[in-house]
């Protein structure tokens, strides 16, 4: 089984407001006369599913093409978690036990990808702390960010980086059983990037 967890990239996909939507130019169209259809694409790579590079929100940090893909591939745990619009959960928000290396958390407080709510859930720094001290190197969300909406200081990025972990958000889990599973999420190598469009797939373990 197949759980495609990366929201179809439409014109309507909602981004963050102030970043750059994706749009379509087509240079050519087989159903025009040309030999082949052929088109542009412009978007925020901080598009739908997406990866984060450390370099989005810290200083002379790895741009994503410099990650290693081990962050993104390989054994995942899929939480449902307590969250509270505009509010960060916490351990005490969940009692399942983690048992992967990447673990992604559904809060379902960002419900609609075509529409940008400002008041989703998002992490608590120490709840990514204690994720590291358990072995976790990959968090995910079905947000836009592991931050609160109005967060400056980006407590739960910075938290990331001091742990060395990888961060994916927008994720579409509402479909998704809880439990284990093994993600692929691979992003492109685009040199110097803050992050990379990715996706997303769960695939049953064997």
């Amino acid at each position: 089984m197949i759980y495609d967890i990366t929201p179809p990239i439409t014109e309507s996909l909602s981004v963050w407001p102030g970043d750059t939507p994706p749009t379509r130019e087509v240079l050519c169209r087989i159903e025009d006369g040309d030999t082949i259809t052929l088109s542009t694409l412009r978007a925020t790579v901080h598009l739908g599913a997406h990866a984060d590079g450390p370099n989005h929100y810290a200083a002379g940090a790895e741009a994503i093409h410099e990650r290693s893909l081990d962050f993104y591939l390989g054994k995942c745990q899929v939480i449902d978690v307590s969250a509270t619009r505009s509010r960060r959960f916490s351990c005490d928000d969940f009692t399942t036990d983690v048992k992967a290396e990447r673990v992604l958390f559904r809060t379902n407080t960002f419900p609609n990808f075509l529409s940008f709510n400002q008041d989703f859930a998002a992490f608590s720094p120490d709840l990514i702390d204690w994720l590291s001290t358990q072995g976790v190197k990959l968090i995910g969300i079905d947000t836009p960010s592991v931050d609160l909406f109005d967060s400056k200081k980006l407590p739960s990025h910075q938290a990331v980086h001091r742990n060395n972990m990888a961060i994916l958000e927008g994720l579409r889990l509402n479909d998704v059983p809880t439990g284990c599973y093994e993600l692929i999420a691979l992003p492109l190598p685009l040199v110097g990037f803050d992050a990379s469009p990715v996706r997303a797939i769960l695939r049953d373990l064997p």
